[in-house]
């Protein structure tokens, strides 16, 4: 769960206590109750040193669980922040979405036309820089050979898709149920890199995701993007967020080499990489496109995209890969540790009750804000 270099890094995040979620610290292996001097995550994250904020100790960090039944439980680790996520960042990735639009949803019909796009387009679209007049060229040539896609347009257009995944305090964590509709029959995880952005707009940490993706609804039509990506316990985060400091900085996410691993309870297992050197769009750039005509005074989470398109099959030749329920999501990478969920469906998952005013009630019942703050 832990990344492998512990002892060096600054991680943040939030546990669920008897008296309601409260943002953490980790140092030297223990997990720091700081709620006293920064109710929410939020407040942690706009806090001028974090590396200075102390607080009492509530168990080793090995102690944590995922359910709360012998230990703390873990907790997605941001509360106030909004839930942005770019799309369609890597080449694969456009392939694969055009491959969903051209087969309608279809799983049946996604081999034939992935060898079709495969063989016209897909070196083409590895070698150009988004918005660049290569691009533009490369653009013109599709749309002659109608060969254009939406999709296209933000893989190698001068902008990206930044959309909305999850609501405000639904997301779920480490060791949490995540949610897939119960009605697709055709989707897969997404492991990414989530950068974390301050009330300024000031990238200052990232932690892992998982952005769950639903192919045969936004196949169908890019429309349904809201329905395909927004359900219950439908996005993952965690287990911490690592703050960039001296010795983990945004050159390390450019960097980042993503491990998954899916265990079905059939024995089924699926490995595979995402490796962000091969991102089509700089970070910082993705970051800029969010801010640049919002503000998020809360501070936002950016998921940055997936090159992971499973195309291996699982029960029926040429379908590919979907889930399916009891399925073991594991997605890793050394400098952030490893993002564990189990698939249910949206349905069955645990529902989410716990809003903006249940949150902020349970603060100033705990007298963490409010006239009787006590700091």
């Amino acid at each position: 769960m832990l990344p492998v270099d512990l002892s060096a890094a600054l991680l943040v995040g939030r546990v669920a206590l008897d008296e309601g979620p409260t943002p953490v610290i980790v140092r030297e292996g223990r997990v720091l109750d700081v709620s006293r001097a920064a109710p929410t995550v939020a407040d942690l994250l706009d806090s001028r040193d974090i590396a200075a904020i102390d607080g009492p100790e509530i168990c080793p960090v090995k102690a944590l669980t995922a359910d709360g039944a012998d230990g703390p439980r873990i907790l997605s680790p941001i509360d106030l922040q909004c839930v942005k996520a770019a799309g369609v960042t890597f080449a694969v990735s456009a392939i694969e979405r055009v491959i969903e639009e051209r087969a309608r949803g279809d799983a049946d019909k996604a081999a034939e036309v992935r060898g079709d796009l495969e063989a016209r387009v897909g070196s083409g679209i590895r070698a150009v820089k988004p918005g660049s007049e290569e691009a533009m060229r490369l653009k013109a040539a599709l749309i002659d050979a109608g060969m254009w896609s939406q999709y296209l347009e933000v893989a190698i257009g001068p902008d990206a898709e930044v959309f909305t995944k999850a609501p405000v305090l639904s997301t779920v964590g480490w060791g949490a149920e995540i949610g897939v509709r119960s009605d697709s029959t055709w989707n897969n995880p997404e492991p990414e890199i989530v950068v974390i952005a301050d009330a300024g707009g000031r990238p200052v940490g990232a932690t892992l995701g998982n952005d769950v993706n639903l192919r045969d609804f936004e196949g169908r039509s890019a429309l349904l993007l809201g329905k395909a990506k927004d359900n219950n316990a439908s996005c993952s985060l965690g287990p911490f967020i690592r703050l960039f400091d001296e010795g983990f900085t945004m050159d390390d996410v450019r960097a980042a080499e993503l491990d998954m691993r899916i265990e079905g309870p059939e024995g089924y297992v699926l490995d595979g990489r995402s490796t962000m050197r091969e991102i089509s769009r700089d970070p910082e750039e993705l970051v800029r496109q969010t801010l640049s005509e919002h503000q998020y005074p809360d501070g936002f989470a950016l998921f940055l995209g997936t090159l992971f398109a499973p195309v291996q099959d699982r029960d029926v030749p040429g379908r590919g890969f979907t889930h399916k329920t009891g399925d073991t999501v594991l997605i890793s990478t050394p400098r952030l540790g490893t993002l564990a969920n189990r698939v249910t469906t949206s349905k069955d998952a645990a529902p989410w009750t716990f809003g903006i005013r249940d949150l902020f009630a349970n603060l100033a019942e705990r007298r963490l804000i409010g006239a009787g703050a006590s700091l």
